[in-house]
């Protein structure tokens, strides 16, 4: 079965504080009616530090799309490999070992897509698949786990590659005064992960099944208005109180597998708000305890979107494991859309397959040679005329 192995997170330099931001709130919106209740949100968000692309003064400036579009993908492209190399090296793998790439991002746009440029100038194999995936938001982290943990059942043997690119602080968009825009600004942070899934061996959270879970009617809930400012972020109050359709989601996928979704061992979710991680405990039965990364997350880096089922994988990672753990992981994002799979936890020593190149069946297929005409049919052959005087 496929094993998703430990993650490689990399944040940038540049910070903000909990206290820098609500002075900055203070300031830039000092005659706003709801400042108020806006400042209460972003302190209910528990984000004790952001970490931010560019400096806080370069942040708050507005250059144009085009010009944050371009240093999105120059940036993209200077911090991506190591935080490749880091995660191929946590899984025991080389790029020529990597089947699929699973490149997931809603903060920039390039055609073709970065996986593209990834497997030109990083070591890729040519006939590297690509699945770029950029309209899922943070439910983005979940989605490409489970698109590489299909990719796996279908050519088994495979490995495959997942990059999440998120620049969260280049969508900041000054005259977006709305509440949902504002909490957002207090709220969202930058960084860059990568984690190999690996279809034979390797030490994480061996997938033994996914599913994915829209709720009806709420596909404006969490949704970019896109301007020739750029992606204006539109966030509904609503959002939180989805739980209470989730929970039976995950439910479900648990119990498909002879599970109990209450009763496991970690739980890797997908830190969106302090609410939605305290009512997903609740319709669980679980306590605070269980998303204990995902809180952690939350407070050091803010919401990092599709990140952040990476990074909280890597402090469980950290923390460590029995084998035989059974867990959860879940993202949530626009549609809205919950990605969820389960995986029990193995280490390393269970399997040594070692270095391979490639799966032979997840490459090109060899088309068959055309038959010979039949030399006895009377149908004359549409690319030369039959030859009658053969045998």
């Amino acid at each position: 079965m496929a094993v998703l192995c430990r993650p490689a997170v990399w944040v940038p330099e540049n910070t903000i504080s909990m206290e820098e931001t609500l002075a900055l709130a203070r300031r830039l919106h000092a005659g706003h009616q709801r400042l108020p209740l806006v400042l209460r949100m972003i302190k209910n968000t528990g984000v004790a530090k952001r970490h931010l692309v560019q400096p806080l003064a370069v942040t708050l400036t507005h250059p144009g799309f085009e010009a944050r579009n371009r240093f999105y993908v120059r940036e993209a492209r200077a911090r991506v490999p190591d935080v490749v190399k880091e995660a191929l090296s946590s899984a025991e793998v080389t790029a020529r070992d990597i089947d699929t790439i699973v490149f997931v991002s809603c903060t920039g746009f390039t055609m073709p897509p970065l996986t593209s440029w990834m497997i030109n100038e990083l070591g890729f194999r040519s006939n590297t698949r690509q699945i770029p995936i950029a309209q899922l938001g943070c439910a983005a982290g979940g989605a490409a786990v489970n698109r590489a943990h299909d990719f796996c059942r279908a050519y088994p043997g495979s490995n495959v590659l997942i990059v999440a690119c998120e620049f969260c602080s280049l969508c900041y968009q000054p005259d977006d005064l709305d509440v949902g825009s504002l909490l957002s600004d207090g709220l969202f942070g930058d960084a860059i992960a990568a984690a190999v899934m690996r279809g034979s061996g390797g030490e994480g959270m061996e997938l033994v099944g996914n599913a994915s879970h829209l709720v009806p009617g709420t596909e404006d809930w969490i949704a970019y208005e896109v301007k020739a400012t750029g992606f204006h972020f539109r966030l509904d109050k609503r959002v939180p109180g989805t739980m209470n359709v989730i929970a039976p989601a995950l439910d479900t996928l648990a119990e498909a597998h002879g599970w109990d979704a209450t009763d496991l061992d970690f739980y890797i979710i997908h830190a969106g708000g302090p609410r939605i991680l305290d009512d997903l405990c609740g319709y669980l039965k679980v306590p605070p305890k269980a998303f204990r990364h995902s809180r952690a997350t939350l407070t050091e880096y803010g919401n990092i979107a599709s990140a952040v089922v990476f990074e909280a994988l890597r402090r469980q990672f950290a923390e460590g494991l029995p084998p035989g753990a059974r867990g959860l992981l879940a993202g949530f994002g626009p549609g809205i859309t919950a990605e969820s799979s389960l995986g029990t936890w193995v280490h390393s020593d269970r399997v040594r397959s070692g270095r391979r190149t490639g799966n032979v069946d997840a490459l090109p297929v060899k088309l068959p040679v055309p038959p010979e005409p039949d030399r006895h049919s009377e149908t004359p052959s549409p690319h030369k005329p039959k030859n009658r005087g053969s045998a």
